[in-house]
């Protein structure tokens, strides 16, 4: 992942709410697998190993977050296993078709949250975090980035 894509997710993490947050995996997670499938296509083992590992904390992290009470919950970590199983066999048969199947089910997955997300009219999670405004101080050569930062304590109040 490239330091830019970390900064937007970085971005849309302090201004997310829970919906938005399991979107943000699910789009962390499509980046992670594509360069898996990247390393597949190059015969990368070891980079396949380092995105699937990466590619493994998202599906945790969604695991994790589940409320197993429900009845969706369960279904959902039954994908998610099936995801760590798929993830298992692209390395070992170094074939980007399982990690095809990732990809495939996540994109349905993230559109169908993102439309539960267009609806969710909850706060972000981080109650405190700086405010990114771009696009308002010029440099001779280029666009600053500026925040604003109404009070210096930072992340989430306790």
């Amino acid at each position: 992942m490239t330091d830019e894509l970390k900064k937007q997710f970085t971005l849309r993490i302090t201004e997310a709410n829970s919906t938005e947050m399991v979107v943000i995996l699910y789009d962390m997670l499509l980046e992670y697998v594509s360069e898996g499938t990247d390393a597949c296509k190059s015969s990368d083992a070891a980079g396949l190993r380092v995105a699937n590992r990466k590619s493994r904390g998202c599906i945790n992290e969604l695991m994790n977050s589940l409320d197993i009470s429900i009845d969706i919950a369960v279904n959902l970590k039954k994908i998610y296993f099936f995801f760590i199983r798929e993830l298992a066999m692209s390395e070992v048969d170094l074939d980007e078709r399982h990690l095809d199947n990732v990809s495939r089910i996540t994109i349905k997955l993230r559109d169908a949250y993102k439309m539960v997300a267009s609806v969710n009219t909850q706060k972000s999670v981080f109650n405190n975090s700086q405010s990114v405004v771009a696009g308002l101080t010029y440099g001779r050569d280029s666009l600053n980035e500026s925040y604003v930062d109404g009070n210096s304590n930072r992340g989430m109040l306790v």
